[in-house]
């Protein structure tokens, strides 16, 4: 079982993840695209990466914008599989 992070921490692990922001106790990014089938395109890879690391983002989309949230619900905050998930999302991204 993962174990909430400090604030110290989460500093920290925020500097890996540069483009993502901290929200109270989530994570999140906006990811923008030419087109809504290149949004749906980037959902469905985060899909595959979310079912092998068994740990899902909150995602909304919204035609070319597609927001993730991260967060470990069964934890109430930030763990390191959430940074551990935001790394992994931004290579599908570069």
């Amino acid at each position: 079982m993962a174990e909430l992070l400090k604030a110290t921490e989460i500093k920290e692990l925020l500097k890996k993840v540069p483009e993502w922001e901290q929200e109270k106790k989530t994570i999140e990014r906006t990811f923008e695209f030419d087109d809504f089938f290149q949004s749906i395109d980037f959902v469905d890879a985060v899909a595959e990466i979310a079912e092998e690391q068994e740990h899902h983002p909150d995602i909304d989309i919204r035609y070319n914008k597609v927001r993730l949230v991260l967060s470990t619900h069964s934890e109430g905050g930030l763990t390191e599989l959430d940074f551990e998930m935001a790394e992994k999302i931004d290579t599908l991204a570069e």
